[in-house]
């Protein structure tokens, strides 16, 4: 019983003391963020700043507004030049040989150049003028004294001959390339006269019959035969 005691003395004496732990410090609380504070004053100037650019935006466009509405945008389809075609046509009548013709075909056609052009370009010297259709489409009018067959397939872009067209009392020669451009052609009074665009065949026909009346006002070329050569 002696030896019970000692042992049992012996393991409460071994046994670990237990340590009460102090509680870990909680971490300091992080700071607020700190908002400005704006005088009674100071947002009242700011906000009547705001309210005076408002004001004199709308003062502006309430200034400007009937200005736009008096003027509204154009309703042309584009810039149309003022060209003078008989004015152009009488310069060029001196180094030409022959009076141009400035067809009258109505107020829908309108003319975007007339000259007269120098024998640079294709070997030929010739009268020229384009025409803006009704429908916006384009002929041009070629006129010389000196035709010949390779100037011809120039101006008609090798398009072979399709058929005749009757336009001002007189045949022309029709050549259509099958891709919307086409020609006429009229050799008449002296010199050959070509039409070539995309307008359709009535807007051909009408500045076509144009150019006849104004070939039969003016007088006829005549060509003189060429000299033969010195045997």
């Amino acid at each position: 019983m002696g030896d019970y005691r000692r042992v049992s003395d012996t393991q409460d004496q071994s046994a670990p003391s237990s340590r009460v732990q102090a509680p870990a410090p909680s971490p300091a609380p992080a700071s607020q963020p700190v908002k400005p504070v704006i005088a009674a004053a100071a947002a009242k100037r700011a906000n009547a700043s705001v309210i005076g650019m408002i004001i004199a935006l709308v003062v502006s466009v309430a200034a400007f507004l009937p200005i736009v509405l008096m003027n509204p945008s154009p309703k042309s389809d584009g810039y149309r030049p003022n060209i003078d075609v008989s004015a152009v046509a009488g310069n060029a009548a001196g180094v030409a040989g022959f009076t141009p013709v400035t067809p009258a075909p109505g107020d829908t056609f309108h003319p975007n150049y007339a000259r007269w052009a120098a024998a640079a370009g294709t070997g030929v010297p010739a009268w020229e003028v384009g025409y803006v259709t009704p429908k916006e489409k384009f002929i041009g009018l070629t006129q010389t004294s000196k035709a010949n067959p390779t100037w011809l397939l120039q101006q008609t872009r090798n398009a072979p001959v399709t058929g005749t067209r009757n336009a001002g009392g007189r045949e022309w020669e029709l050549h259509d390339t099958g891709k919307g451009e086409k020609s006429m052609v009229l050799a008449y009074r002296g010199t050959t006269v070509v039409l070539a665009g995309d307008a359709n065949l009535d807007e051909f026909a009408v500045l076509a019959a144009a150019v006849v009346k104004s070939l039969e006002s003016n007088p006829a070329v005549i060509v003189s035969p060429s000299a033969s050569p010195a045997p």
